[in-house]
């Protein structure tokens, strides 16, 4: 039987190894703070980003629990579009567009994927563009029950979004729905880009 060591009391430990102990204990507290004081300037590992897609997919779902769509009839998704310059679209508005008609199409929609028709805006880069007083004409043209349109507006901490889904034939709001992303990083590279 070996014999016992006698234990230092906890006060006898040495006050530098304290110290170092609850030093190390609140830079792991402040790592996680960092976000709330900092915004977007905090260090990439301590953020987490905007998850676009999960947005994007709930932007779908609440325009679709405000309306009551037919699925064996198509809709319309055209490209987000910048709300000050309703003639263009970045990356994002082109990206929220494929998202949106793919979230449509999981829930059981009929998608009509808009391919060089006249009665949408074609510019090059740019994607199909369509605002809300054009839907009731290019939904006739394409037999859609509704378009989904929407714009997107940068401030300096956000990008709002708006959409609505449009009613083919009278050309009436029938869901409409509104969000905010923070502006981080990514989504300034997805409005850069044209």
């Amino acid at each position: 039987m070996r014999p016992r060591q006698p234990q230092a009391h906890p006060a006898a430990r040495p006050p530098r190894r304290d110290a170092l102990l609850a030093l190390a204990a609140l830079a792991l507290a402040q790592g996680g703070c960092a976000q709330f004081y900092y915004g977007d300037r905090a260090a990439p590992g301590q953020r987490a980003g905007v998850d676009l897609l999960a947005a994007s997919y709930a932007g779908a779902d609440a325009l679709l629990a405000q309306a009551t769509l037919d699925p064996a009839q198509p809709v319309l998704v055209a490209t987000v579009v910048n709300v000050d310059r309703l003639d263009e679209s970045a990356r994002l508005g082109r990206v929220l567009a494929e998202q949106l008609a793919a979230r449509l199409v999981q829930r059981g929609q009929r998608v009509s994927e808009p391919r060089l028709r006249q009665a949408l805006a074609m510019r090059p880069g740019q994607g199909e563009l369509l605002l809300s007083r054009q839907a009731r004409e290019v939904s006739q043209a394409q037999a859609a029950q509704a378009v989904l349109v929407g714009t997107y507006a940068v401030s300096a901490y956000h990008v709002y979004v708006s959409l609505k889904l449009v009613d083919g034939a009278s050309g009436a709001v029938r869901a409409a729905h509104d969000y905010a992303l923070p502006l981080d990083a990514e989504l300034r590279s997805l409005l850069a880009a044209q």
